[in-house]
């Protein structure tokens, strides 16, 4: 695969690089007195250097050898006096949009952590605009060093026929993204059930990816991992971060699929994926660790991928092995460790300085050869990027946003009304750490010929409304698992981004939507008719134009409210992102009602 992500392409430096090796020409850079984690051969090298030249690495002096003859009058030589060199980190499955700001300034707060690639799933901005989304999006990108290497969005709705987008997105769209320079692959296949029963839509977009010579990616969520486990991974798909129990995991690690085990600011799954590789003996090569989601509060108080392998060390795996997840692996399984992945002769100079393998400290970051962040701080700074009218202009909510819109008619699938003061519901449970969502059958209470939520219980009420073409439809249930008194409204809903409301009174559950609908989307958290806590997202009601510190304390005062509510969830604003995502089991609602992930059928609030 041609990498434009490299300052040069080897074809054009590999000169340069065998001078400067042999000590005939010097070196731009050389890092001095290194302890280098070699995750080719799995060790750390003591009293290393590194020469850098034309953005790649040109030599290594290791086993006695030094950089010594590498280094002119203008080389930049820098000591590191005994502390580690490792490559640079990549994310393998990302969601950029999650952390609430463009790429360039996401680039900004992960690059210092160490960050120097990522893997780029922009299906949340395609669902609400499309192509013309995600190219402002790349355009975005390419103005800062952080390599965003973008797989578009493949299930554009998730679910088709089940929920109504503000895109669609088919196999003509992604032949042609797999011709731009920043595409790699294809965004995770969330369409089991039509990659299972060969349906046209996405084999079709899969077969242009397999053209390509790209990577496809996955998102298996069926239980089983026998027949339709080994049909999904025959495919083509060569990786999936959806393993939420050790048996998942090490049944796709089997089957020759990269097992990416997601630790992301919500979906907390390493503590129990890292027991794949503690309790047995495997080759660990087709791990990756990826975060998935991270909001913009994690990013800022406790970093990106330094975070992931802090907890992984602190699980039991072996730092060595940890880093090789999120460098050489990740290359791997996207079949560009020619270029990226290692700190060896030849490869992009990609690489962090740590000050040690516990912590994951990181002093300084390089990119392609070049300093880009160092002790905590990025070493560039865009400008803010001039977001077309579009993509600001994203609310189109057709329904009249009242509190009289709330109130639930009890009555049963075929219009006759429900006798008695108590009826049986479907409901949606979330629980914290998980993208699972669980159907209940609960009793809620009828009053006045409506159905009402059970605040006692911790049962609300919730809505989806669409808001991309002013259709005015919109869908109700309930659910449970969030402990609130008031309402809480997003237009951050996966994956369709509609007006996802869910609240224990209808007065706040109208105010809460008609704030978002008003300041072009984000989130909200009301109580009593008071505003607690507030998030403007103006950009496709996704993301923000200011910073990431900015976004990240408006997020912490969100969740802050949130937890005065009643709500103890880490992240709660994007658990409750899921419960319109119809493509995770057990139950979810998107604009055109309950469906069961699991039949992939609508069904009816009330269970009859």
């Amino acid at each position: 695969m041609l990498n434009r992500f490299c300052k040069s392409p080897l074809w054009e430096c590999n000169r340069t690089l065998i001078r400067v090796a042999q000590g005939q020409e010097p070196a731009d850079l050389v890092i001095r007195h290194a302890r280098l984690v070699s995750v080719t051969t799995h060790e750390v090298l003591e009293d290393a250097d590194i020469a850098v030249a034309a953005g790649r690495v040109a030599y290594l002096g290791i086993g006695g050898h030094t950089a010594e003859h590498c280094i002119g009058e203008k080389t930049t030589v820098i000591d590191a006096a005994g502390r580690y060199v490792a490559p640079g980190f990549m994310d393998g499955h990302i969601h950029v949009e999650s952390a609430m700001v463009g790429p360039s300034e996401y680039a900004r707060a992960v690059v210092p952590h160490g960050t120097t690639g990522i893997y780029w799933d922009p299906h949340e901005a395609m669902n609400v605009a499309g192509l013309p989304a995600l190219k402002e999006l790349i355009r975005d990108s390419e103005r800062v060093p952080l390599k965003c290497m973008v797989t578009p969005g493949s299930c554009v709705p998730a679910v088709p026929g089940f929920e109504d987008t503000g895109s669609k997105i088919d196999a003509k769209d992604i032949r042609e993204t797999m011709g731009w320079d920043a595409v790699v692959g294809l965004g995770e296949m969330m369409n089991d059930p039509g990659v299972l029963s060969c349906d046209e839509g996405p084999l079709s977009e899969m077969d242009e990816t397999l053209k390509a010579d790209k990577t496809l990616t996955g998102h298996f969520t069926v239980p089983d991992t026998d027949r339709q486990l080994n049909a999904y991974i025959a495919s083509g798909i060569s990786c999936c971060h959806e393993s939420i129990t050790r048996e998942e995991a090490l049944a796709k690690l089997r089957l020759g699929q990269y097992a990416q085990l997601r630790e992301g600011s919500a979906w907390q799954n390493l503590e129990e994926l890292a027991h794949v590789i503690t309790e047995n003996n495997i080759d660990t090569r087709h791990v990756n660790l990826v975060s998935d989601d991270n909001h913009p509060e994690t990013l800022v108080s406790e970093g990106h991928i330094d975070r992931i392998l802090r907890k992984a060390v602190g699980y039991g795996i072996d730092p060595v092995s940890a880093i090789q997840m999120v460098t050489i692996n990740v290359a791997d399984c996207f079949g560009m460790s020619r270029d990226l992945g290692s700190v060896t002769p030849g490869k992009c100079a990609d690489l962090v300085i740590l000050e040690d393998l516990k912590d994951f400290r990181v002093t300084h970051t390089f990119i392609d050869g070049e300093l880009v962040a160092q002790d905590g701080a990025a070493l560039f700074s865009p400008e803010s990027y001039p977001w077309p009218n579009f993509m600001f202009n994203s609310m189109h909510v057709g329904a009249d946003i009242k509190p009289e819109i709330f109130r639930i008619p009890a009555v049963h699938a075929d219009g006759s009304p429900i006798a008695g003061d108590r009826a049986l519901v479907r409901v949606m449970t979330s629980s914290a750490g998980s993208t699972i969502t669980k159907e209940e059958h609960l009793e809620v209470p009828v009053v006045d010929g409506c159905l009402e939520g059970s605040p006692a219980d911790d049962i609300l009420k919730a809505f989806v409304f669409e808001r991309h073409h002013n259709t005015g439809s919109f869908a109700y249930g309930f659910a449970k698992g969030f402990g609130i008194h008031g309402a809480l409204a997003q237009t951050v809903a996966h994956d369709a981004h509609n007006l996802l409301v869910i609240g224990d009174n209808d007065e706040d559950m109208a105010l809460a939507a008609s704030l978002l609908v008003d300041c072009g989307g984000g989130e909200v958290a009301v109580e009593d008719g008071k505003v607690l806590g507030q998030v403007k997202l103006p950009i496709l009601g996704l993301m923000s134009p200011k910073s990431v510190e900015e976004v990240a304390a408006e997020v912490r005062g969100a969740e802050a409210a949130w937890a005065k509510m009643g709500c103890t969830m880490p992240s709660p604003f994007m658990t409750m992102a899921l419960l319109s995502l119809a493509c995770i089991p057990d139950l979810r609602l998107t604009n055109r009602g309950y469906v069961d992930c699991h039949t992939y059928q609508f069904v009816p609030v009330v269970v009859e």
